[in-house]
């Protein structure tokens, strides 16, 4: 091993050092009940808070999926989901947050989000959190899957270490920290990963920015790529017969763009949808410390996101004027963080700076074993099969599952050449149609039954299933993505089903007018969107001129 690789393992082994004595500093507050395990007790404050939701949200696809897509295909496919995943964000904490936390409490002091559905109708059989329970472990295994390929690939393109050990190993690192010390541990190193993450994005942006030294001639060459700078086209690189982009005279190849029409712009902002079903964002709502704290975890959450998500996609397209023909094939395109961290930074510092990606990655799948082992053990175990199960019984079966999780994760990871943005976008869409309307419908409509809440996390799934597999290949009108369909299919059988059933018992009605009561009205809701837009209206005009620049 190179010198400056071993300054490079080190700044990594230091990293999992840190995550790893951050799990095993709360095990013991952790594994104090059920309730400390799965929610920290709902006492983290609003930066972990913020943080945490983030770095849990924004998993390798930001280190690795934008710049990935950026590089391949140019601006718009990329700038739109950016977009989307913006307004998504502002608008999830601003409708959902404050509300969930609230409703969450009254709702037999919910700690997991199948609970709060379960017990937002009063659903003494359980089939609601059955059903979300199940609907969880099915898409947080293939989420965890993409995480794990996130791992497996750095080191990889690294030091050219085999793929498929690295990949368990980080996900065995994973399942370590995540196991001992539970919800404190995932939102502690969430706090750090998501600041290391921040950084890293920065340094290697203006790095990048600085190596291309000349933006005009970057622009000049980019705009010569037949719509890479544009947002109504898409570039489309030419591809030879062995799945490679042509590279003819030292300069890759690029067929006619793809035309990016209305139809394509909303399709693609509808990933800010996937964001009010995301229940590692969710659970993150319903832990913190006060209600009244959310405003703050707000404005800090969506500075976070637009600053990464805006540094993530402009690491894309400048790496493409840097080394235009190196990255050959999407998926080496997402290794594009990296290889300029490697171009670019001193050896040490370019381990702190990858790290990030394992950041990204690990913040996520801590948060989907946790949540999935949850849900699992809370909302079928203890509700359904064992109902006097002890605290310490539930844990158990809860690290039963996560175990579990974790073999079919890295099952979905075997195949290294998985592109990592679209196994994120399946797993995306599920989630967020299964929950995203019942989550909204639940918070505010008090005629929502309890058969419309399952007719709408089925219909949610099922249409992402179909959508994605059957109809989304016809092409055309059809090629959109599916969490746009599938969102609106369940939106109206929640709405259709709930009219058509009996009016939820009078106890149900009860317990959301209380809630209602309590919320934020709607004058208020207004009043905060003009404080905050002051906020963000500075946060772009920074961006614009850190561009302009």
């Amino acid at each position: 091993m190179q010198s400056g690789d071993a300054m490079v393992v080190l700044a990594i082994l230091i990293y999992f050092i840190v995550v790893l004595t951050i799990g095993f500093i709360y095990a013991k507050r952790s594994n104090s009940s059920t309730s400390e395990y799965f929610l920290g007790g709902r006492k983290v404050g609003p930066w972990f808070t913020a943080l945490s939701a983030e770095a849990s949200d924004m998993s390798g696809y930001l280190l690795m999926g934008l710049p990935g897509l950026a590089y391949f295909c140019g601006a718009s496919d990329v700038g739109w989901t950016a977009i989307g995943l913006a307004i998504g964000t502002y608008l999830n904490w601003l409708l959902v947050a404050k509300r969930l936390r609230r409703y969450s409490v009254k709702a037999n002091d919910s700690i997991t989000l199948p609970a709060f559905y379960s017990n937002r109708f009063h659903d003494r059989k359980n089939v609601i959190g059955t059903i979300a329970a199940i609907i969880i472990l099915i898409f947080f295994c293939v989420y965890c899957g993409s995480c794990f390929v996130t791992c497996g690939r750095l080191f990889n393109s690294l030091f050219g270490w085999d793929y498929s050990i690295m990949m368990v190993f980080g996900a065995m690192i994973v399942f370590l920290y995540t196991m001992v010390g539970g919800y404190l541990s995932v939102v502690a190193t969430d706090f750090v990963q998501g600041t290391l993450m921040f950084f890293a994005l920065i340094i290697v942006v203006l790095g990048s920015i600085t190596m291309a030294s000349g933006m005009g001639n970057m622009a000049e060459f980019l705009s010569d790529i037949p719509g890479f700078l544009s947002m109504t086209s898409m570039a489309v690189p030419a591809m030879g017969e062995d799945g490679m982009q042509i590279v003819q005279n030292g300069q890759p190849l690029f067929d006619v763009p793809a035309e990016y029409g209305l139809l394509t712009v909303i399709s693609t902002m509808s990933w800010g949808l996937g964001y009010f079903g995301m229940p590692q964002v969710l659970v993150r709502f319903m832990g913190i410390r006060s209600d009244e704290e959310v405003r703050q975890s707000r404005i800090i959450a969506i500075v976070w996101v637009v600053i990464s998500m805006f540094a993530a996609v402009m690491i894309g397209i400048i790496g493409r004027y840097i080394i235009p023909a190196q990255l050959l094939t999407q998926s080496s395109a997402e290794t594009i963080f990296i290889v300029l961290s490697q171009m670019m930074l001193p050896s040490l510092l370019c381990g702190l700076v990858v790290s990030g990606i394992l950041a990204a990655s690990m913040s996520s799948a801590s948060s989907y074993l946790l949540i999935t082992g949850s849900s699992v053990a809370e909302n079928i175990f203890r509700a359904v099969f064992k109902k006097d199960a002890t605290d310490e019984q539930v844990l158990i079966v809860s690290r039963i599952t996560l175990a579990a999780v974790l073999l079919f994760g890295i099952a979905v990871a075997w195949d290294e050449n998985s592109v990592i943005f679209a196994v994120v976008s399946y797993a995306w869409a599920g989630l967020g149609a299964s929950f995203g309307p019942l989550t909204l419908f639940s918070l505010y409509w008090r005629r929502t039954t309890k058969q419309g809440a399952i007719a709408g996390m089925i219909a949610g799934a099922s249409m992402v299933l179909i959508w994605h597999n059957l109809i989304r290949p016809m092409g055309g009108v059809f090629g959109i993505y599916e969490l746009l369909p599938a969102f609106l299919f369940s939106a109206l059988a929640i709405y259709v089903v709930s009219l058509l059933t009996p009016e939820p018992e009078k106890a149900v009605l009860d317990e959301f007018d209380h809630y209602m009561d309590e919320s934020t009205n709607v004058e208020k809701n207004i009043e905060e969107v003009l404080e905050d837009s002051l906020l963000i209206d500075d946060v772009d005009t920074h961006i614009m001129a850190t561009a302009a620049d």
